[in-house]
């Protein structure tokens, strides 16, 4: 009989469900796809609904759960570290600790009960810890036969980042480092300070940081005092923060803001307010940190393993231009991140853990990775689409060749207009891969306004993806393999690169942002790069069609990918989400699988009288 493996994260954020048949991943999701909840961290019951509908399977067919973290430990991590810095955090400590007596600590009877939900059956559960289900997520389903392992986040229950060794169906783990010295939190508190929310703004923080000077007075200044006063980093990556600048250990939040802006001499920048230059030269600064750090973990990784190859998972490991950097540096001779890389790749890793190490089966690296292009998630039938289309009473044109179809987006995309793009399984993990995507032309130098002012809602500094053609990438790249999960940055290639005008560094932010910087402007950030996905014709075809029927049309082998959703809002899941959004955004057309709709011809939207009410602005 085959075993089948249940996995689960969740009640920290971004929870989420997988499920390996005989080690297989048959699917995977995160539940805020279908709560609609943007990183939702409550028990993933409506994506733990869907993994098994996939595989037509009860609860009661299961041979094991597996929970991404333990609780216990987590727990004694809280009550020592409260204790260590006593008094101080008592308001913390009213506030978390009723919570875990009451519900966390009794994780397992929580865990029984949501999953009696499911169904009948009590198949065992099981609870790797949190950093090891970050490496499983990592080295298990990647190409490599053995590897080094590098797991990088905020914090699991002690661990912040690990370094280990993966050898067939075994992971050993070298280092440690532990609670309250963490690379993740670090980031996550530059984060707040400049102005973005914790555990969904770092990204926001990496955007920005490019627009910072490097060679200014206050950079250099900013990356000295970081280095002086906040944190001690060691030869082999370890590190330690002086937590008298740091409240997230006892306090409610992430820095203590008076002695930050003593040191710096700016305030915490208000959310609503726009960047200036002393904020981007911070997140410039701490972003050089970063990358300096994660240099050094990988080179002691690769000292204690020996190994060629490495792979990477925690939240950190998202952070795509330290990535880039880590390639480049010529440590590895290939490096392969875990495209749910953050908590929600933990439900996956977890499993994987149980079925490798618990279980003791054996695993047969096929090549290439496992992740079967990180597209895990729900698919919708074209009579599912129409019933959607029917009920909202969409106007819409089916079309019989999807090569005619190709050709018809193509050609609109070359004209400018904006199309959501809605085909097949959903993406696991945070980026849409061509499944769930609004798309643009990047050679348009209106286009990154468009997308992010009209479309996306959201902050104009805000730079976009590439998707491109496999065999295009040296086209446009310097880049000399695939990037299929857009985790890697690289620099557009010289030959594409338009001059700075004169006095370009002096000038503000929009009119640097809105330089044509190459004939591929709207996918090329402000120092010249580009967060690469390449799109291979075996993993997606439908996508590649796409981009061949644009390469046919313009000579251009590469477009914008941005996630289909709006700010605040989680990618969309089903044909009804799409349409919404469509029709909430100026969007200008929605190819649904097989169907094409104009937002000329749909009827005026009267769902809401304010649809901005049905978003959670971040």
């Amino acid at each position: 009989m085959p075993k089948r493996i249940l996995g689960i994260s969740a009640f920290y954020h971004d929870s989420a469900a997988a499920l390996l048949i005989d080690g297989k991943i048959i699917a995977a999701a995160q539940q805020e796809r279908f709560s609609r909840k943007k990183h939702d961290s409550s028990f993933p019951l409506d994506a733990a609904r869907y993994v098994l509908n996939e595989a037509g399977l009860n609860l009661e067919d299961l041979d094991a759960v597996a929970f991404y973290d333990k609780p216990y430990v987590k727990f004694e991590r809280l009550l020592e570290t409260y204790h260590a810095f006593a008094p101080l955090g008592l308001r913390s400590f009213l506030s978390a600790i009723p919570v875990w007596i009451k519900e966390k600590l009794f994780m397992k009877k929580m865990l029984r009960e949501s999953l009696a939900l499911l169904g009948d059956g009590k198949p065992p559960i099981y609870f790797p810890e949190h950093h090891l289900s970050h490496a499983a997520s990592a080295f298990y389903p990647s190409p490599f036969s053995e590897a080094a392992i590098l797991t990088v986040d905020g914090v699991g229950e002690w661990a912040t980042a690990t370094i280990g060794h993966g050898r067939g169906n075994t992971i050993c783990i070298h280092r440690e480092l532990d609670f309250p010295h963490s690379l993740g939190l670090l980031y996550s508190a530059f984060t707040f300070y400049c102005g973005f929310r914790v555990n969904s703004g770092e990204y926001k923080l990496m955007g920005l940081a490019p627009y910072g000077n490097a060679q200014s007075e206050q950079t250099r200044e900013f990356v000295r005092k970081i280095r002086d006063h906040l944190v001690d980093i060691r030869e082999d990556g370890s590190l330690l923060l002086n937590m008298d600048y740091f409240q997230y250990a006892t306090g409610l939040t992430m820095c203590h803001n008076r002695r930050w802006e003593a040191l710096f001499g700016i305030p915490p920048r208000n959310p609503e307010s726009a960047p200036t230059e002393p904020y981007m030269n911070l997140a410039y600064a701490i972003q050089e940190i970063t990358e300096e750090i994660i240099l050094k973990l990988a080179d002691t990784a690769r000292k204690l393993t020996g190994s060629d190859y490495l792979v990477l998972a925690g939240g950190t490991a998202l952070n795509c231009v330290a990535n880039g950097h880590l390639l480049r540096s010529g440590l590895f001779r290939d490096i392969w991140i875990q495209p749910a890389a953050g908590d929600a790749g933990g439900a996956l890793g977890a499993s994987l853990a149980v079925w490798h190490i618990l279980m003791g089966e054996k695993r047969t690296p096929s090549g290439g990775d496992a992740m079967q292009g990180a597209c895990l998630g729900p698919e919708f039938s074209p009579k599912q689409i129409q019933n959607t289309l029917q009920r909202f009473e969409a106007p819409y044109e089916r079309w019989e060749s999807f090569d005619e179809l190709t050709r018809k987006v193509a050609g609109l995309l070359d004209k400018g207009h904006v199309v959501g793009w809605f085909q097949g399984r959903m993406e696991y993990g945070p980026r849409a891969l061509g499944n769930r995507s609004i798309l643009g032309d990047a050679r348009n130098p209106e286009m990154q306004k468009k997308l992010n002012l009209k479309i996306k809602y959201r902050e104009s500094f805000r730079p976009f993806a590439p998707s491109v053609l496999e065999e295009c990438i040296g086209d446009f790249f310097d880049m000399d393999r695939p990037s299929p999960y857009m985790l890697l940055v690289a620099p557009v290639k010289e030959a594409r690169r338009r001059p700075f005008p004169e006095g370009y560094e002096t000038m503000d932010l929009l009119s640097r942002l809105y330089h044509v910087r190459s004939d591929v402007p709207a996918i090329t950030h402000i120092d010249f790069s580009a967060r690469i996905q390449s799109v291979r014709r075996e993993t997606n075809p439908r996508y590649w069609r796409l981009i061949q029927a644009f390469r046919e049309e313009t000579g251009y082998g590469v477009i914008v990918n941005t996630s289909f959703n709006v700010r605040g809002e989680p990618i969309v899941c089903s044909p009804e989400d799409a349409y919404r959004c469509f029709m909430r955004t100026e969007m200008d057309y929605l190819v649904l699988g097989d169907f094409l709709l104009s937002k000329a011809d749909q009827k005026p939207w009267e769902e809401t009288k304010d649809w901005r009410e049905t978003f959670v602005l971040d």
